[in-house]
């Protein structure tokens, strides 16, 4: 059973920096690409960023593309989300998730995600 456990989320002012972390259980880490979806109250869930499996290919949403960096250290487990410039529209509970596995293109629909962590509160004041 995999486990995703992610970390680092809490209250920011706007402008302001977090980052985020995802421990990820199991040996097969650096088979999967790795996803940060998130979801604000009353909204649905949506895609932040994605990392292949060798972290060559990223992929991020139009909305924090230039803001926000993914990153992973395959022998560590774990994969980042560091975000700079934070705003209050980034208030939002934050998942990690693991996508397919190598060698398949990059993907950012949730469907091709099975594991997915608790979640992380980020909240962005103005």
């Amino acid at each position: 059973q995999i486990q995703l456990v992610e970390s680092g989320g809490g209250l920011v002012q706007a402008g302001g920096s977090l980052r985020l972390s995802c421990a990820a259980s199991g040996r097969t880490f650096d088979y999967y690409d790795m996803g940060w979806f998130r979801q604000a109250p009353g909204k649905e869930r949506e895609f932040v960023a994605a990392i292949s499996w060798s972290g060559v290919t990223i992929s991020y949403a139009n909305a924090v593309k230039g803001r926000f960096t993914i990153s992973r250290d395959n022998a560590k487990n774990t994969v980042y989300l560091q975000m700079n410039s934070l705003k209050p529209e980034d208030t939002a509970v934050y998942f990690c998730a693991r996508g397919a596995r190598r060698p398949v293109p990059l993907r950012v629909a949730e469907t091709y995600y099975d594991y997915w962590g608790q979640g992380t509160q980020v909240t962005v004041s103005s």
